[in-house]
């Protein structure tokens, strides 16, 4: 696919910078080039109520329909939008679980009702999300969910534990795959359900990470509430629900992904040509490397433009996952490398202390593990694409 603009796509690139360079001043200054992957800790009250900023001025939801608060913008124009927010070091969205997961999920598979009840918050920046997948036995493996929702006065009651479960502390609901049929295994009789975080039988623990930051958690419900209509999808179809959602996690999102990447790139050759690495033949090959791979990835996320949200999942989310991990470890390390010595040294045992380069080496030994394990994408991939047997999680 040739990514071209036409003069109004360009029109509208002016109008996205000239709103950015408007708004990043004042009491928002300060969040320029803040948060993100394993800097979400940093100036988290402003970043909320600069998402507030973002729905008050219709910058969330671009993609989504009219009909259901969108502007209904083409994909050309959401790749726009996260070209220039990233070329302004906008900062790390709290809201993106919401706007480019469950609020997609609701318009492939919720009903009017829960469309008209949850959307009007991710778009207004209001109301957050996060994700109950993974669990403590269930990581990569989803179908292996153990924890059970029973249907019980009109309510789903829930009991079982969620891990790794980012933006838990910040988030006003979490959207949870629970079995609900007890003799079901695997993929049969999981339902997808939405649960309030504030409530008696939701408790989230904090996981501290290398980093010395704490983004991840545990999540453990004991007897949690859902309305008996806060499902998804039909009981007993949470995983064709649930793969709707991982489907969506390619495409312009993917894309806005990738150009947060470019970003660090650049971070990492500015410092490559400070400290003087770059002159070194070895580390101006690492350089020219990871910048050719990178060229690929934002390849392989163009390619995926245009896909209709609900289209049967491929293995296009799993093959990125499989590409972008290891080459996003590898400029942590070339980021620390570039450095020398000084690299590995911190000021003091906090992470306020750690360099962006140090956060970065060290927040990218999670990447091949979150999101689907490596060895869990090329088994995937194998089955999928080959037809080769499943082979050892």
């Amino acid at each position: 696919m040739d990514l071209r603009f036409s003069a109004a796509d360009e029109a509208f690139r002016a109008e996205v910078a000239t709103w950015l360079a408007a708004n990043l001043t004042g009491e928002f200054a300060e969040l320029v080039g803040a948060g993100g992957p394993g800097r979400e800790h940093e100036h988290l009250e402003a970043r909320k109520a600069w998402e507030r900023r973002l729905g008050r001025d219709g910058w969330i939801g671009l993609g989504w329909p009219e009909s259901d608060g969108g502007r209904g913008l083409s994909w050309e124009r959401q790749v726009i939008f996260y070209e220039e927010y990233a070329r302004a070091g906008a900062p790390g969205r709290v809201g993106h679980i919401g706007e480019q997961l469950l609020g997609p999920t609701l318009l492939m598979f919720g009903t009017p009702e829960q469309r008209r009840r949850f959307l009007p918050g991710i778009l207004d920046g209001t109301q957050l999300w996060c994700q109950g997948y993974s669990e403590p036995g269930a990581g990569s493996d989803l179908a292996a969910v153990s924890t059970r929702a029973v249907l019980r006065d009109r309510e789903w009651h829930i009991d079982g534990q969620k891990v790794w479960t980012s933006l838990a502390t910040e988030a006003d609901w979490c959207f949870v795959l629970a079995r609900t049929e007890p003799a079901s295994s695997r993929h049969r009789g999981l339902s997808y359900l939405l649960v309030p975080m504030d409530q008696p039988g939701v408790d989230v623990r904090p996981i501290v990470q290398l980093t010395g930051t704490s983004e991840f958690n545990e999540v453990f419900l004991d007897d949690a509430r859902a309305a008996a209509d806060d499902v998804v999808g039909a009981p007993g179809e949470g995983w064709k629900v649930a793969m709707g959602t991982l489907a969506i996690e390619r495409g312009v999102s993917t894309f806005g992904q990738q150009m947060g990447f470019a970003r660090e790139f650049e971070q990492v050759l500015a410092m490559a040509r400070a400290t003087g690495a770059a002159d070194d033949p070895s580390t101006a090959d690492r350089l020219l490397d990871s910048w050719m791979e990178l060229q690929v990835l934002r390849h392989t996320a163009v390619m995926t433009l245009g896909a209709p949200v609900g289209a049967t999942p491929g293995t296009e989310a799993n093959v990125a996952k499989l590409m972008w991990a290891p080459w996003h470890q590898r400029l942590g390390e070339l980021a620390v490398d570039v450095l020398g010595a000084a690299g590995t040294v911190a000021v003091g045992p906090g992470e306020a202390e750690l360099t962006p380069a140090q956060q970065l080496f060290l927040f990218t030994r999670s990447d091949t593990i979150y999101g689907g394990s490596n060895e869990v994408q090329r088994n995937v991939i194998a089955q999928r694409m080959l037809g080769l047997p499943r082979g050892p999680v």
